[in-house]
């Protein structure tokens, strides 16, 4: 049985590169958001089994829609997504509950792999 994604990034262009990195895999992209306030409310609406989430967007950051979400949900499986030179975001996103981060830009397999290895 697929897994369901929800892809939270302020980019389009992100969010369909992410997109393209799930079709045709065991993960189904079952919905997107472009800021935290809509991931949250994504989130309750869709009950995903993974989320990708940006740090950096407007409205509310990656860090506290990842706070919040873990709050909805302990044990969530919240996958960070960050630019280069933003490792002391990715560390705050990890204490926040984040259960790994991509490194931005990435390769499809390099995601597939970290993505996998959350479900066993």
């Amino acid at each position: 049985m697929s897994k369901r994604v929800l892809i939270v990034d302020d980019s389009v262009f992100m969010r369909n590169m992410i997109r393209d990195v799930f079709n045709g895999t065991d993960f189904e992209v079952a919905g997107e958001a472009a800021n935290g306030v809509e991931a949250i409310e994504r989130f309750r609406q869709l009950s995903p089994d993974l989320v990708t989430m940006d740090i950096v967007m407007p409205h509310k950051n990656g860090i506290e829609a990842t706070r919040e979400i873990c709050t909805l949900r302990p044990g969530a499986v919240v996958v960070m997504c960050s630019a280069m030179g933003q490792e002391s975001l990715v560390m705050e996103a990890i204490n926040a509950g984040a259960k790994d981060f991509i490194t931005k830009p990435f390769r499809s397999d390099e995601v597939l792999k970290i993505v996998r290895a959350l479900f066993p």
